[in-house]
């Protein structure tokens, strides 16, 4: 006798049936009742091994980091690991491919380590349709799950159209019409989808004549491929005086490229990145981009995932204010 036979024989589902085995309050009367009873008659007696093993394997949280080289990621990931300590919670990272399913890779997680919660570094909300089975907290950072109305999902993002808005604006301002903008690929539910629209709405409002076939090349989130993607744009618009990198690593990418062309930033040619991770300010010239709050993502996103292990409640999505930095890789005309 298992409790998939107590399930089948009481009419009720395994979750309830496991409940009354645990003495939970949310049950019944009724069915408590129609349970007990077949408890009782079939005398079954639970497996207490397994559910002291069952028990011992909920000890960490789950981080899951979509790519390796995502340099926002590596700060999140410092401070949540830091702050996760300072309570007394274990956390174990799994990366995955930029490219990958996040949520194929939670449920596979929930099957072997059983965690407390869960929290994305990244993701891309196609694949949450697939959600359903998964039942801890979880949380995802950097881009909004608010469409989904998840009721264990929360969220914490910067408005990445709004940002880039401002950035393709900026640039206008200082007298650029020639721009084109490298990086991400344009999947409606992921983040560079969002950035790119920003951009173009500032293209449109100011006039902007953007030859989109040419002046935007897609890439991985990673130097290499904003320096492969940099070349291409040169090599396809001429006379461009400025480029919007969608992340950080893709300009810096951007800007070899640029040296290795002959030219020079931003003397002949403005770079503009997005996150605000530390080496923007270290390389030379000092990038201009916009600085996502990485401290409050990162200590909101650890208090609501330390209080929903314990209490849980209906998830939030919370826009986090970001930053535009002036810095020296943008010329004004």
């Amino acid at each position: 006798m298992t409790i998939k036979d107590i399930a089948k024989l009481s009419g009720y589902g395994i979750g309830t049936v496991s409940r009354v085995l645990n003495n939970h309050s949310d049950v019944s009367d009724k069915a408590r009742k129609k349970i007990m009873e077949v408890i009782e008659e079939s005398n079954f007696q639970p497996n207490t091994n397994a559910r002291h093993l069952k028990r011992q394997s909920v000890s960490s949280l789950s981080i899951i980091v979509k790519g390796n080289q995502n340099m926002l990621f590596a700060d999140i990931l410092e401070k949540m690991q830091m702050l996760f300590s300072r309570n007394g919670e274990n956390a174990e990272v799994s990366y995955i491919d930029e490219d990958a399913n996040e949520v194929e890779c939670a449920l596979s997680l929930c099957r072997d380590r059983n965690p407390k919660g869960i929290i994305f570094l990244g993701g891309n909300l196609d694949y949450f349709d697939a959600f359903d089975s998964i039942e801890v907290p979880c949380v995802l950072l950097t881009n909004s799950a608010g469409s989904l109305n998840i009721s264990n999902l929360s969220s914490f993002y910067t408005d990445d159209e709004e940002a880039s808005y401002q950035i393709g604006s900026y640039l206008i301002k200082q007298g650029h019409k020639k721009i084109g903008v490298i990086g991400g690929t344009l999947s409606a539910t992921q983040i560079s989808s969002s950035r790119y629209e920003g951009c173009l709405r500032s293209f449109k409002e100011n006039g902007i004549d953007f030859e989109e076939k040419k002046a935007y090349i897609p890439c991985r989130y990673s130097m290499e491929d904003g320096y492969q993607a940099a070349k291409k744009l040169l090599k396809q618009v001429s006379g461009v005086t400025a480029i919007i990198a969608l992340s950080d690593t893709i300009a810096v990418g951007a800007m070899r490229a640029i040296c290795d062309a002959g030219k020079r930033v931003p003397d002949d040619i403005s770079v503009v990145g997005f996150d605000g991770i530390s080496l923007s300010n270290y390389c030379i010239p000092r990038l201009t981009t916009i600085r996502q709050d990485t401290d409050r993502m990162a200590r909101e996103g650890v208090e609501l995932m330390l209080r929903q292990i314990h209490y849980p409640g209906e998830g939030r999505d919370v826009s986090v204010p970001f930053q535009l930095l002036e810095r020296e890789s943008v010329r004004k005309i």
